[in-house]
């Protein structure tokens, strides 16, 4: 099976898991997802991940020890890029 691209790693996320925003980097081995998604609101770290690994089932099964992900609720997301972008 041919490694998935970080498109088609991001397209399985959204398929499973409403995402208000989401971006994923990697060069087929490693990835790197921010995933940003009302469902985490309310759920620590362990159970988003549990969410977003549920979205991606059994095509990611192999590379999901490769996927690191940053999971922020809209509200944790607008604070943290309030905090990077002055306008």
């Amino acid at each position: 099976m041919a490694d998935p691209t970080p498109q088609e790693v991001r397209d399985y996320i959204a398929q499973g898991l409403a995402c208000e925003h989401l971006e994923v980097e990697g060069d087929g081995r490693h990835f790197f997802a921010t995933i940003v998604s009302t469902e985490f609101e309310g759920k620590h770290r362990v159970a988003r991940h549990q969410a977003v690994y549920r979205a991606l089932g059994d095509r990611m099964r192999e590379q999901i020890h490769a996927l690191s992900m940053k999971t922020l609720t809209p509200a944790e997301w607008a604070h943290t890029s309030a905090n990077h972008h002055h306008h």
